[in-house]
């Protein structure tokens, strides 16, 4: 799972993507990566959090459990091995109660959380509390 963070670290190439924008919550704890083109998906980073997944990926050498990816074809959303962040520049705060969408991604930001779905409604839900996949 190493290229997963070389991936992403290409994810904000203008010559790859379409486009990329770069959100967070409102108290800058989840911080957001959305792309269309080469490289289209979400990433979502959590930075402080109590983990609902305790287990580590077998094949893991670098963080795990405090980010999160989807993509356009995914059933469902998925942890990601990672040995970056999707920090960094001047994101867009997403207000609570407030929606972004590019492509065919969108993530909602709530007081309890930031939600990030593909068209088909598959991807994931983080809070401090409690992060989800579905």
């Amino acid at each position: 799972m190493r290229y997963i963070s070389m991936a992403f670290a290409l994810l904000a190439s203008p010559v790859l993507a379409d486009e990329t924008v770069f959100i967070q919550s409102p108290t800058g704890n989840i911080q957001c990566a959305i792309s269309t083109g080469d490289y289209s998906g979400v990433r979502c980073d959590i930075l402080e959090f109590t983990p609902s997944f305790e287990q580590n990926a077998p094949d893991c050498e670098f963080d795990w459990g405090s980010s999160f990816g989807i993509d356009a074809e995914a059933e469902q959303g998925y942890l990601l091995c990672v040995s970056d962040a999707v920090a960094g520049g001047e994101p867009e705060t997403l207000d609570y109660g407030r929606v972004k969408q590019l492509g065919p991604y969108i993530c909602a930001s709530e007081k309890t959380g930031i939600s990030c779905s593909n068209q088909a409604g598959h991807g994931f839900a983080l809070s401090k509390a409690k992060q989800s996949l579905f």
